[in-house]
């Protein structure tokens, strides 16, 4: 397998754990178990933006454009009403 498909593949599998810690934090009751989930989350998030950047510069990665300040607004009025 070629290192870019293994690095997006690497960068895919982060992003779900990190929507499944997102859902256990939210979730439990526990303070001790929720405060060692949310460290967890974040040593994740750490790695997969470390991972991402090797990918950008890499060339393995390519990041949706960015927003105008237009849409941005737009975004914002939409979710504010």
């Amino acid at each position: 397998m070629e290192e870019k498909y293994m690095v997006n593949d690497i960068l895919e599998s982060v992003k779900a754990e990190l929507t499944t810690y997102q859902g256990v934090i939210s979730e439990a009751e526990n303070m001790q178990l929720r405060q060692t989930i949310q460290q967890i989350r974040d040593n994740d998030e750490s790695f997969q933006y470390e991972l991402f950047k090797v990918a950008q510069t890499k060339g393995y990665y390519t990041p949706a454009a960015q927003a105008t300040q237009n849409e941005i607004n737009n975004v914002k009025n939409e979710v504010s009403n």
